[in-house]
């Protein structure tokens, strides 16, 4: 069976927080249109990710697949880092 096991939510967010070991703490920012007002309103949503290798550092762009619990508070996984941040 070459068929994908399911349709698994992606986004993409900026990495705020890697203090953690093996896991990244990643903003999503999001427009949605309010349905009275027609007007654009920014959401801001922070989903904890799994990053096996600990290759995210703060203000990389990256790509997050839903994945199965992993702990408490992680329900993400760190597909890959879309670019790096600019250290000074």
């Amino acid at each position: 069976m070459s068929e994908e096991r399911g349709s698994r939510r992606t986004r993409v967010g900026i990495v705020v927080s890697d203090k953690m070991d093996k896991t990244v703490v990643v903003r999503v920012d999001d427009l949605v249109k309010h349905s009275v007002y027609k007007k654009f309103i920014k959401r801001k949503v922070s989903c904890k990710a799994h990053d096996e290798l600990n290759d995210c550092s703060i203000g990389d762009k990256v790509l997050i697949v839903e994945s199965r619990p992993l702990s408490k508070g992680k329900r993400w996984r760190v597909r890959q880092v879309l670019e790096k941040a600019v250290t000074a």
